[in-house]
């Protein structure tokens, strides 16, 4: 038997009402076994603010740093807009992918089919899609330096931000989309903008070398960003897994979100390198959403990109490949049968709340 150690850290909005229903697919596992899983608890966002001044404390990066994997679930609200940018909710987060190393972000779009004419794109187009977004997570234009804003005179101010990619960089997020391509349907996209960036120049070059040297059973193309985001619109299912930089990602991975019909249903796995020994990654788990405050309280979020993150957390972070796809099915059976929380409801479907979504996927676990 097998024990792994979770850190929850639900932070602000409807954080905490979806990872509630984390906890009780925790409990359900537990239960079954053979594999058990403790956690703590912790604070992230504006809820850490509140009570440490900061967005996330050291003794919270201790327990993070220490854990199997962490699930986070939404940080940030009106309530917070104008604290200091340094400490702002979202500088949580950040530190959390800075400090672990995530350097890789793994946000799959899957369209269920029963959720198919949820879409804003018609049903021919999603009924189907399974694409995987690979985000460098790590580098790029969120972190790069300098990153300023400076008074010039005259009135006028200038603002810096900084695009920068080392080798190395690109060419470890390049292998986790051609390994993950290789259980898959062996296709990869890189998206960039060589174009007009020297560091899309760089990404093409690297790439393509790593695909030449370890990777040639995979197919490889290249697309530039911005013809990738009018292709993800116009036909999606063309795509298998797409690997692009961490602006473009951030971008890119929003556009195919909404191809699904709701960014209440899409999950998603940050990673980190492989360590040594243990050959385990640091990894981080979180749905797609955000704190979603004007209904953060009222029990109505939808819980499915929480429990889906979890489900991509059994896969990658444990390993427990029956465990992942029970649970995903579990949802699925669910949406087939016509039960929908609010952002996700149609006529003639079922509108639930958390909770009873919640009991619905238990309910299928446990059949």
């Amino acid at each position: 038997m097998a024990a792994h150690h979770l850190l929850l850290l639900p932070g602000d909005g409807i954080g905490p009402e979806v990872m509630g229903e984390v906890k009780r697919v925790i409990a359900w596992l537990n239960g079954k076994g053979p594999d058990r899983f403790d956690y703590e608890e912790d604070l992230v966002g504006g809820c850490a603010y509140d009570a440490h001044g900061k967005a996330v404390s050291d003794a919270t990066m201790k327990k993070a740093l220490a854990a199997d994997a962490v699930l986070f679930g939404a940080v940030g609200g009106p309530k917070w807009d104008k604290v200091a940018y340094d400490v702002r909710p979202e500088a949580g987060l950040l530190r959390l992918r800075k400090d672990l190393e995530l350097f890789a972000n793994l946000r799959p779009a899957i369209c269920y089919p029963a959720l198919a004419e949820a879409s804003s794109l018609k049903r021919d187009l999603v009924d189907g899609l399974d694409i995987l977004i690979i985000r460098e997570l790590t580098g790029g234009v969120y972190f790069g330096e300098p990153k300023t804003i400076t008074d010039i005179g005259n009135g006028q101010k200038r603002a810096i931000d900084t695009q920068v990619y080392d080798t190395y960089e690109i060419e470890r997020i390049a292998r986790v989309a051609f390994d993950l391509a290789r259980t898959r349907r062996k296709k990869v996209t890189s998206m960039e903008k060589r174009n007009v960036m020297k560091s899309g120049v760089l990404w093409n070059e690297v790439v393509t070398a790593v695909h030449q040297r370890e990777y040639k059973d995979v197919a490889l193309e290249h697309m530039l960003a911005d013809a990738g985001g009018m292709q993800l619109v116009r036909a999606p299912k063309q795509f298998d897994v797409i690997v692009t930089d961490n602006l473009f990602g951030d971008m890119l991975s929003d556009v195919a979100a909404m191809l699904t019909g709701s960014l209440g249903m899409l999950p998603s796995a940050s990673l980190g390198l492989p360590d040594a020994k243990t050959g385990k990654r640091k990894a981080l788990y979180e749905p797609v959403h955000g704190s979603a405050p004007d209904i953060a309280g009222k029990g109505i979020a939808n819980p499915i990109a929480m429990l889906a993150s979890f489900a991509m957390a059994l896969r990658y972070s444990f390993g427990l490949i029956a465990q992942a796809d029970a649970l995903e099915t579990a949802i699925s059976r669910v949406l087939d049968k016509g039960l929908r929380t609010a952002d996700i409801w149609q006529e003639g479907t079922t509108k639930v709340g958390t909770r009873e979504m919640g009991d619905a996927i238990l309910a299928e676990l446990a059949a």
